[in-house]
């Protein structure tokens, strides 16, 4: 059973998580201060935190660093994209706005807790395209495929939701974080370099367009 902790001091939110949670199978910690959540971490370790901003004592910014090796779901009422930017470039995995929705909320738990568990591996994979987080070496079907750091990033992307078609919007939003190289003009040539790199090492591009969407990985 995955335990999730939670960070707020909002009673009545904090109880309609836990709620959640248990009826979805999780064990559920909680703390009402950045302080307690300190204390709290270091003689329990969760699997996931749900962490809330505007704390008492310590805020859940200056919670955020001293957390190491979880991943951090931020729920918060502030909105401003720069505040978003800054805690995701930060540590945190994901974050969600205030008010949210209880089932966008728990898709979000689930990708959490998943790429939780390939950062500990190391390693993503589909139908023989495999990508080493560690080494930042790809393969594809056991040909090494040689890849710049915004096709690395586009892959990675790609490879955590297999099969999932990623809006344009979406992959350029999370790319941002990780590389200033890509733009919405550059993206299409980006994966079409991507593409071109996978079919020369193994006879297979992967990566297919969704008309209107973006793309995704599959028979291409």
């Amino acid at each position: 059973m995955k335990t999730i902790a939670i960070i707020d001091d909002d009673i009545y939110i904090g109880d309609m998580l836990e709620e959640l949670l248990r009826r979805e199978g999780y064990a559920t910690l909680r703390a009402y201060s950045g302080t307690e959540a300190l204390y709290l971490l270091e003689s329990r370790r969760p699997d996931l935190i749900l962490l809330d901003l505007m704390l008492p004592g310590l805020s859940g910014e200056e919670v955020l660093p001293h957390i190491k090796g979880i991943p951090v779901l931020v729920i918060s009422a502030k909105a401003d994209v720069a505040n978003k930017v800054n805690l995701l470039l930060g540590g945190a995995c994901d974050y969600i706005t205030k008010p949210f929705d209880v089932e966008e909320l728990l898709a979000r738990i689930v990708v959490a807790l998943r790429r939780g568990r390939e950062e500990e591996s190391g390693l993503l994979s589909f139908e023989g395209l495999e990508l080493d987080l560690s080494s930042h070496e790809a393969t594809a079907l056991g040909h090494p495929v040689k890849l710049t750091k915004t096709e690395f990033a586009i892959l990675k992307l790609l490879l955590r939701e297999p099969k999932r078609a990623l809006a344009k919007s979406v992959l350029l939003e999370k790319l941002s974080l990780e590389t200033p190289d890509c733009t919405e003009s550059s993206l299409k040539q980006h994966v079409s370099n991507l593409r071109r790199k996978l079919r020369g090492a193994c006879g297979r591009g992967y990566i297919e367009a969704v008309w209107g969407i973006g793309f995704r990985l599959g028979e291409d």
